[in-house]
């Protein structure tokens, strides 16, 4: 199995501001974007175990209501750099 790898999710909610959350659940990005499909195809929530809330020290587990979610991206890293959603 791959070496897991610091991944920021962000997502942009209903009605709501973008939340970014550090996780290392996953061994890539298309990994990470595998899982978020199948948690709004299967109507159910994203469970990560290795994850901080923004940019907090501690790491903990985290459980996302995708049924609230418009859009959200995965990246390596985070900042102004990354973009607008499409």
């Amino acid at each position: 199995m791959p070496d897991k790898v610091v991944l920021v999710l962000r997502f942009h909610p209903v009605g709501g501001e973008d939340v970014s959350v550090v996780c290392r659940d996953f061994s890539d990005e298309n990994e990470a974007l595998e899982a978020v499909a199948h948690a709004i195809d299967e109507h159910r929530s994203l469970v990560l175990n290795e994850a901080r809330y923004e940019r907090e020290a501690d790491e903990s587990g985290i459980v996302i209501n995708m049924a609230n979610v418009v859009s959200m991206r995965v990246s390596r890293t985070d900042g102004a750099a990354t973009g607008q959603y499409l």
